[in-house]
């Protein structure tokens, strides 16, 4: 069919200036979402706002601004403003998630075969529970860096702490964690995509726990050894998780009969279910 009719053709193939309109449509989609979310977020900053401090007002206020009080300061006339609204739009960015990732899924899943589907669901599935654990964590262990390096404040000086310094370092914490519990779900994906076997996961495992522990020490903001451990050692029990998961797929799929075999290289094969259905799915 022409690009105007906005049909495929067919063998299923769409053409590239409906491609483009198709992405462009899903782009304002998940662009609206976020901008409601984001609207969303700035009305509802002061409860956030006062969570993601609570870390900080925690600590003996030995060293604060103010005696008994829990302040943080700001060094801009607009920087209040920028803080509220970087605040708001990643709350629309979290609550409009479902959304711009239905977008993002709607126009990725038609050039997909069924089982590369399946294996999208147990990704996504996975994942979103995944990053709020990291989250979570990273958000239990936040005052434990602070505290450390506050402490070596001397007495008779206050900590003048800025809200975006505070702020920058809270959230990197929060999607260091929670982006870095998803790496071994990347190792799960892999494995059922048949690209990364057991085997090669076990032959690199001790490069691959050391690298989780180099990276744990590079990446989070503070440095200090809780913090470190408590990305890293978290991070190496989900990964041998996952590699515990691929080597029971590959045993299980080493015992399948293989539909080849026996086959001279003049006889026909027999098609696959999966096969079938990935073919039929395609048109």
């Amino acid at each position: 069919m022409t690009p105007q009719t906005g049909q495929v053709d067919a063998e299923g193939r769409m053409p590239l200036v409906q491609h483009l309109r198709e992405l462009r449509n899903r782009l304002i989609k998940a662009m609206l979402g976020i901008l409601i979310g984001t609207i969303i977020g700035w009305i509802v900053f002061n409860p956030v706002w006062e969570f993601l401090k609570e870390p900080y007002c925690s600590l003996p206020a030995s060293h604060a601004l103010e005696k008994d009080k829990c302040t943080l300061v700001v060094n801009g006339i607009f920087s209040a403003f920028f803080i509220r609204l970087k605040i708001g739009f990643i709350i629309g960015l979290v609550l409009s998630s479902p959304v711009w990732l239905f977008q993002l899924w709607a126009f990725i899943a038609p050039g997909l075969y069924k089982r590369e589907r399946r294996w999208t669901y147990v990704f996504v599935g996975a994942a979103v529970p995944l990053f709020f654990v990291g989250v979570a964590l990273a958000y239990v262990t936040v005052d434990k860096g602070l505290s450390l390096f506050l402490g070596f404040t001397p007495s008779d000086v206050a900590a003048l702490i800025t809200v975006d310094h505070y702020l920058g370092y809270v959230l990197a914490m929060l999607l260091i964690f929670g982006l870095t519990f998803e790496l071994p779900l990347f190792v799960v994906v892999l494995n059922l995509a048949g690209v990364l076997t057991s085997e090669r996961i076990a032959k690199s495992q001790r490069m691959i726990i050391f690298g989780i522990f180099v990276f744990a020490a590079v990446a989070t903001p503070s440095a200090d050894p809780f913090t470190m451990l408590a990305l890293a050692l978290p991070t190496v029990l989900l990964f041998e998780i996952a590699a515990l998961l691929a080597f029971f797929h590959d045993r299980r799929k080493a015992r399948r009969p293989d539909p080849y075999e026996g086959l001279s290289d003049d006889e026909a094969s027999p098609l696959r279910l999966d096969d079938i259905d990935d073919e039929i799915e395609t048109r």
